[in-house]
């Protein structure tokens, strides 16, 4: 298992998939090639942000009300304190994009190999869909 020290910084998200749990089935889970970043303060405090790369053009200056919602559902964004139990990184969520995720603790097991830090088997309900899934997801260090 790393230590706090060895998380610490920024990462940029190189892939994110999702498995279904029902079916098996694996898809991207903000698209391909997201743009994606988390990062890991020494003071214990977390942030992270997805989007898809591919999100809609905007139709003007401004995004219409049909459009937010697919601006929407084209991101992730949360903060929250962490804590480190053996192979799991722990986020203690206190503000998300998405109130339906509350304030919850998400459970992350990762691997810290150098610049590369993997998050895989975190098991979640997707907020989009509602279906139980496992995501996997992996970063390099900025």
């Amino acid at each position: 298992m790393a230590n706090v020290a060895a998380l610490v910084g920024t990462w940029r998200m190189i892939s994110w998939t999702r498995k279904v749990v029902a079916s098996g089935e694996v898809t991207d889970a903000m698209g391909a090639d997201p743009i994606g970043y988390i990062a890991y303060h020494a003071d214990g405090r977390m942030m992270a942000l997805v989007v898809n790369r591919h999100r809609p053009a905007l139709k003007g200056p401004r995004p219409a009300d049909d459009e937010k919602i697919a601006l929407f559902d084209s991101m992730l964004a949360y903060s929250a304190s962490y804590t480190l139990e053996d192979d799991r990184v722990i986020h203690h969520v206190d503000a998300s994009w998405n109130p339906a995720w509350g304030t919850t603790d998400l459970i992350r097991p990762y691997i810290l190999d150098g610049d590369r830090l993997v998050i895989s088997d975190a098991p979640g309900t997707d907020p989009t869909t509602g279906e139980e899934v496992i995501y996997r997801l992996e970063f390099r260090k900025v």
